[in-house]
């Protein structure tokens, strides 16, 4: 499938790329290159353990975490126009494009997670629905039962 050997790839090289270019003049704070190289690393793993649930599950959700930071990021550090040069232009903008390519990639991630057996939505902690405790049984009561009338000793 196309999808699941070719795009994961893409994805990772792509948002590198775009990364390293976003880098280049050091007005980013390390936050930045930390929080996108190490999502790019967890998609590294969700490329290598192509059955792992885990490892596309991580690289999804870094990658939505890193869309906040991301326009965290710009927003905060952007230089003001006087100290704006052609190589910090440049550099906001491919962290820009990086940033505005990260939803369409996130859709693609997700469809990953889709093939790979993953479930339509999110769920959060573990399924109480069918579970059983073993340490308790069904032991009498240890009050009467109220709705019960009293029998009288007469």
């Amino acid at each position: 499938d196309l999808s699941s050997s070719v795009f994961p790839q893409a994805i990772i090289l792509v948002h590198w790329l775009l990364t390293m270019w976003g880098c280049m003049n050091y007005f980013f704070p390390a936050s930045y290159a930390w929080g996108n190289f190490s999502v790019l690393a967890v998609g590294i793993w969700a490329i290598v353990q192509r059955d792992s649930l885990d490892a596309i599950m991580m690289f999804l959700t870094g990658l939505l975490l890193t869309v906040l930071t991301d326009i965290i990021h710009v927003s905060v550090f952007y230089p003001q126009k006087k100290y704006l040069t052609d190589l910090k232009r440049f550099s906001v903008g491919m962290a820009i494009l990086s940033l505005l390519l990260k939803p369409v990639s996130c859709y693609f991630v997700y469809q990953m997670y889709r093939e790979r057996g993953g479930e339509y939505t999110f769920n959060i902690g573990q399924d109480r629905s069918s579970y059983e405790p073993i340490d308790h049984q069904d032991d009498p009561p240890q009050w009467p039962d109220a709705s019960r009338s009293a029998q009288h000793p007469y």
